[in-house]
């Protein structure tokens, strides 16, 4: 197992049992508790989990978003294959809105290889095509980044988004349902949402399985706007039948 599938591991065990010891955790990777203790303490450093003698705890409240940290090591390989189909999906030559998450971070690093046109909504992504020269060409909108999470909010980033045009935009979600449509944990991300959707020829919703049939409380727009859901091969049935309903296309990888 690879470090960041060991992580994964770690972060999602953490997560479900809320309190895991160094013993259980080996158990459940194969790897030494040497190895364990050295990743939870990485972990602790990255906001993931907390350190307790003996083992780790989670630093989730019931019925929040789970911090950024803690969802980059969740289901890696899925949005690794999600971002790959998306990028499919885009043309050289295209302008593109990407919104902020795990997912869409991704997306950014398979992007910044290709000949388009990418003004991303969070500060990781702004990094990753700033970090090198390539071929893509780098907007960056205004406004005030969330604590922990990077994601581009407030007054100068809906002007950013007013000004503009887009032929994609790429979105992520914190719930996607066919009956309750896109929402959010955060209103002033959602305020952003609505503004990515509004300026763009074709939405791409990119989530990973585990969104779809959730809802959280910030709506942002009915799934009869989305043109494109791009899943992993866990998502529930009947939920991409419903979407498929309203007219929505569903890709699974």
């Amino acid at each position: 197992m690879s470090n960041a599938d060991r992580h994964g591991t770690i972060a999602q065990a953490v997560r479900e049992t809320g309190r895991i010891t160094v013993q259980e955790l080996a158990d459940l990777t194969g790897a030494s508790e040497m190895t364990i203790r050295r990743d939870l303490d990485a972990l602790a450093a990255q906001g993931v989990l907390e350190r307790v003698r003996g083992g780790a705890r989670t630093l989730l409240l019931r019925g929040e978003e789970p911090p950024f940290a803690l969802r980059a090591h969740e289901g890696v390989e899925a949005k690794r294959r999600i971002a790959a189909e998306v990028s499919a999906l885009i043309a050289d030559g295209e302008t593109v809105l990407l919104d902020s998450g795990t997912t869409c971070l991704e997306i950014a690093h398979l992007l910044r290889r290709r000949p388009v046109t990418v003004m991303p909504l969070s500060l990781q992504a702004v990094h990753v095509f700033g970090e090198t020269p390539g071929p893509a060409t780098l907007m960056v909108p205004g406004g005030q980044p969330r604590a922990a999470e990077g994601a581009l909010t407030g007054p100068l980033t809906l002007a950013s988004l007013a000004a503009l045009r887009f032929d994609t935009a790429v979105m992520g979600c914190c719930g996607l349902s066919a009956a309750q449509g896109l929402t959010a944990y955060d209103l002033d991300d959602a305020a952003v949402k609505k503004a990515a959707i509004a300026v763009a020829r074709r939405i791409i919703v990119a989530t990973d399985s585990t969104k779809l049939g959730h809802t959280a409380y910030a709506h942002v727009g009915p799934s009869t706007l989305l043109h494109t859901v791009v899943t992993d091969s866990a998502a529930p049935a009947d939920e991409i039948a419903a979407l498929e309903d309203m007219g929505t296309v569903v890709k699974t990888v």
